[in-house]
């Protein structure tokens, strides 16, 4: 069952040290870069975002194996 997801918006908490644009997602721990532009850093993030974003979902739904449901949870 594919369903569409729909669009998130994260937080990224993004600072200049020694030359560098370093960034994390604050609300996924793991999801971080670190880039020479603050352009090139956002675009890591969201890349990073998306590829831990699905390998969290193919874990959930390996993890319930079959017979599932999928139901949207709000915050």
């Amino acid at each position: 069952m594919t369903n569409a997801t729909p669009a998130a918006t994260y937080t990224a908490i993004t600072k200049q040290d020694s030359g560098w644009w370093l960034g994390w997602i604050e609300e996924v721990p793991g999801v971080n870069a670190q880039e020479h532009t603050k352009e090139a850093l956002l675009l890591s993030l969201r890349e990073m975002l998306r590829e831990a974003l699905e390998f969290n979902r193919a874990d959930a739904r390996a993890a319930a194996r079959d017979n599932f449901t999928e139901e949207p949870v709000s915050v």
